[in-house]
C-alpha cells in the first residue's frame, strides 16, 4: 500500500490575514449574537426581577457582569477554546475530538447531537428577539409606531433570509466595521450614563449579586434566566474559532467587546438608579439623547441583522459538519465564495429556519416575549458543552482528578444553575427549543441508526472480495474502468454483483472506491489518499476526508497516476446502488422510524452529486433492502 496526495493544503483553511484583520473580522461574525444582548437583557432582567428599582438594578448589573466574567470569560475565552479540533471548534467538533482517541461512543455522540440540536432552535429564536428588540426601540421617539413594529420585524427577517443565497462574502467586508461602531456607540452611551451616576459600580463587587439571589427567594432563582441573556452569543465564540482563530477572537473579546458590554449595562443601570426609565421603557434607549434615537435604532437593526446572519451561517457550517459526521443526509450545499472555505449556503436549512423564525415572531409579537423561550437552549447546550470539557480535561488534556473536577464541575454548577432557571419559563415559551431540538435528535438519531442497520444488512448479503477474485479470473471482461463506491474495501460492493448478475459483464478495471471522513476537520495532504493493488486488475482506493472538507472525487483521483492508476474519466463508468427501504416482517426498528429513515434516505441528495461525479459517467443499479 502506498499514500499519495492531491493537491491541497491544511494551510488553505487556517485563517489568513493581518491580526488586526483577523479580529475586526472576529467583531462582525463571533460577536454579533453577544454584542446585541444589552438591548434586551437588563430590561427582561428588570421586568422578572421587580421591577426598575436601584436596588433591582444594581443586583441585575453585578450578575450580568460576573456572568460575563465566569460564562464568557473565563469558561469559554480562557479554557473552552484551548479544546480545538485542529483548529475548529464548536460542539460537533469537541465531540469528534474524543471520538478520535476513544473511538464510537455513544453517549458522547448523544450529548453531541443533542447540543447540536439544540442550537438550531437557537438559530430560529436569536434573529426574532434581536430584530424585534432593535424595531421596538423606535417606539421611544416615534411612539404611533407601535402597530407596525411586528410587521417591520417580519419584512426586515424577510430580507435576511432571502439574502442567504447571496452568501455573505461581499456583506461581510462590512461586519467588522459597523459592528466596531456599535460598541463604540453603546460603550460611550454607557459612559456617560456611568458619569451621571458612577455609585452603580458597586455592582463589580460580587456580593451585591449574590445579596440579591438569596434574599429575593424564588424571583431571586428565575431572575437567573434573563440574567443568562447576556451570555448566549459565548458558544458561538467556540464555535466559529476556526473562521479566525482562538488569538483573534480573544484579543476582541478583552479588547473591546467585555469593557463596552460592562459599561453599557453599567450606564443603563445608572439611568435606572437615577429615575430616568419610565415603567415598560428600554433603558437601553433611554441613554441616548433624543435626536439621536432614531439613528441608534438604525445602527441596532444592523447590529441584530449581522448578527442573525452569523447564526445562520453557523446553522449552515454545523449541518455540512454533521453531514461529513454521517449524521444526516447528503443535502445540497452551495459555495458562495471561491476564497472563503466557510461561506456557504443550505437551502433545506435556511427556508426552514426562516419558517420557525417568521412564527415566533408573529406568535410571540415582542422581544419580552421571547425573552423566556431564548436562553433555554443556550444554557443547555452551555451544560452539554462543560460535560464534554471535563472529558477534555480528563482524557485528552491528562489534567488529575482533583483540578478536572474543580474546574469543570464550577463551570457545570453555574450552567445547571442557569438551565434550571430558564426552565422554569418553559411553559411560558421555553418549549419551543426544547420541541425542535427534540425533533431534530430524533431525526437524527433514526438516521443513524438506519444507516448502521442498512450497512450491516449489506455486507450481510454480499461476500469477501478476495474469494470473489478467484471465482471470477480468467472470465472474459469488458474494457474500461468501472468505479464502485463501497462502505468497505474488504468484501464485494453490492451494486457489483447486481451489475454482474444482470447484466453478465465485469469491466477490465475494477476500482473500489471508499470515503471515509475522519474526526479531524481536515486531512493532511500525505494522508488524502491510499491506493492498494490487488489481483486480476481490482485496486482499491481509500479517500480520507476531514468533516469540514468537500469532497471531490475526480480531483481526488486525478492523484492517482503516480501510482499507476491513471483514470479517463471518457472510459470510466461510476456504479453506484440506489437502495429503496422497506420495513422486514420482524423489524428492527419501529415501523414509524424505517418509514421516517426512508424518506431522508429517498430525499437524500444524490451521492454522485454530492461527490462531485460527472452525471454523464454514472450508472445506478436499483435495489430493494429490508430493515
Amino acid at each position: 500500500m502506498s499514500t499519495i496526495a492531491i493537491a491541497e493544503n491544511r494551510s488553505a483553511h487556517a485563517p489568513r490575514g493581518s491580526l488586526g484583520a483577523l479580529a475586526l473580522g472576529a467583531l462582525g461574525v463571533v460577536y454579533g449574537d453577544i454584542g446585541t444582548s444589552p438591548l434586551y437583557t437588563l430590561k427582561t432582567a428588570l421586568d422578572w426581577g421587580g421591577g426598575a428599582t436601584p436596588e433591582v438594578a444594581i443586583g441585575m448589573l453585578s450578575l450580568i457582569v460576573w456572568t460575563l466574567l465566569i460564562t464568557t470569560s473565563i469558561k469559554y475565552v480562557g479554557v473552552v477554546m484551548r479544546a480545538d479540533n485542529d483548529g475548529e471548534g464548536g460542539i460537533l467538533a469537541l465531540m469528534s475530538l474524543l471520538g478520535i482517541k476513544h473511538g464510537d461512543r455513544p453517549v458522547v455522540i448523544a450529548i453531541g447531537v443533542f447540543g447540536a440540536a439544540l442550537l438550531y432552535g437557537d438559530g430560529a429564536i436569536t434573529p426574532a428577539i434581536s430584530v424585534l428588540s432593535a424595531i421596538e426601540g423606535l417606539k421611544l421617539p416615534v411612539p404611533e409606531i407601535a402597530p407596525y413594529v411586528v410587521p417591520l420585524s417580519v419584512a426586515v427577517l424577510v430580507a435576511i433570509f432571502a439574502l442567504q443565497p447571496q452568501g455573505s462574502a461581499r456583506i461581510g467586508k462590512l461586519f467588522g466595521p459597523i459592528m466596531t461602531v456599535w460598541f463604540i456607540a453603546i460603550g460611550a452611551l454607557g459612559l456617560g450614563g456611568v458619569m451621571t451616576h458612577p455609585g452603580v459600580l458597586v455592582a463589580l463587587d460580587p456580593r451585591y449579586g449574590f445579596g440579591y439571589l438569596f434574599t429575593h427567594g424564588l424571583t431571586g432563582f428565575l431572575v437567573l434566566g434573563a440574567v443568562f441573556l447576556c451570555a448566549t452569543g459565548a458558544e458561538a465564540l467556540y464555535a466559529d474559532m476556526g473562521h479566525f482563530g482562538a488569538r483573534p477572537i480573544r484579543i476582541g473579546w478583552y479588547g473591546l467587546v467585555l469593557p463596552m458590554l460592562v459599561l453599557n449595562y453599567a450606564g443603563q443601570a445608572a439611568a435606572v438608579v437615577e429615575g430616568a426609565v419610565p415603567a415598560e421603557v428600554n433603558p437601553f434607549f433611554v441613554l441616548c439623547p433624543a435626536p439621536l434615537q432614531v439613528p441608534l435604532v438604525l445602527l441596532a437593526t444592523l447590529a441584530t441583522i449581522i448578527a442573525s446572519q452569523a447564526i445562520i451561517s453557523g446553522a449552515f457550517s454545523m449541518t455540512r459538519q454533521a453531514i461529513q459526521l454521517g449524521l444526516c443526509p447528503r443535502l445540497h450545499i452551495t459555495q458562495t465564495s471561491e476564497q472563503g472555505y466557510g461561506q456557504i449556503y443550505v437551502g433545506s436549512v435556511n427556508w426552514v429556519l426562516m419558517t420557525m423564525t417568521l412564527g415566533l415572531t408573529l406568535a410571540f409579537r415582542s422581544s419580552d416575549n421571547l425573552a423566556a423561550a431564548f436562553g433555554v437552549a443556550v444554557s443547555l447546550t452551555m451544560l452539554l458543552t462543560s460535560v464534554l470539557m471535563f472529558l477534555v480535561m480528563r482524557e485528552i488534556w491528562n489534567w488529575k482528578p482533583p483540578t478536572s473536577l474543580v474546574v469543570a464541575g464550577l463551570f457545570i454548577v453555574v450552567d445547571l444553575s442557569f438551565v434550571a432557571a430558564n426552565l422554569m419559563k418553559v411553559f411560558e415559551g421555553g418549549f419551543v427549543p426544547l420541541v425542535v431540538a427534540a425533533v431534530i435528535f430524533f431525526l437524527i438519531w433514526t438516521w443513524r441508526r438506519g444507516r448502521a442497520l442498512m450497512m450491516q444488512t449489506l455486507e450481510r448479503d454480499t461476500l469477501p472480495l478476495a474469494s470473489f477474485i478467484k471465482q471470477i479470473h480468467g472470465k472474459s471482461r469488458v474494457p474500461g474502468t468501472a468505479v464502485y463506491m463501497t462502505s468497505r474495501t474488504d468484501v464485494v460492493p453490492v451494486p457489483l454483483l447486481h451489475n454482474l448478475k444482470h447484466n453478465k459483464v465485469i469491466h477490465q478495471r475494477i476500482v473500489l472506491l471508499h470515503v471515509v471522513t475522519g474526526n479531524a476537520p481536515y486531512i493532511a495532504a500525505d494522508q488524502r489518499i491510499q491506493v492498494t493493488h490487488l489481483l486480476d486488475d481490482f485496486h482499491s482506493v481509500v479517500i480520507h476526508y476531514g468533516f469540514m472538507e468537500q469532497p471531490d472525487i475526480p480531483q481526488a483521483l486525478e492523484a492517482c497516476g503516480s501510482e499507476q492508476l491513471r483514470f479517463d474519466l471518457m472510459d470510466t463508468s461510476f456504479f453506484v446502488g440506489r437502495l429503496t427501504i422497506v420495513p422486514a416482517a420482524a423489524p428492527r426498528m419501529s415501523r414509524i422510524r424505517i418509514r421516517l429513515f426512508e424518506a431522508m434516505h429517498r430525499n437524500a441528495l444524490a451521492a454522485t452529486e454530492f461527490f462531485r461525479i460527472p452525471p454523464n459517467r454514472v450508472i445506478e443499479l436499483g435495489g430493494q433492502i429490508e430493515l
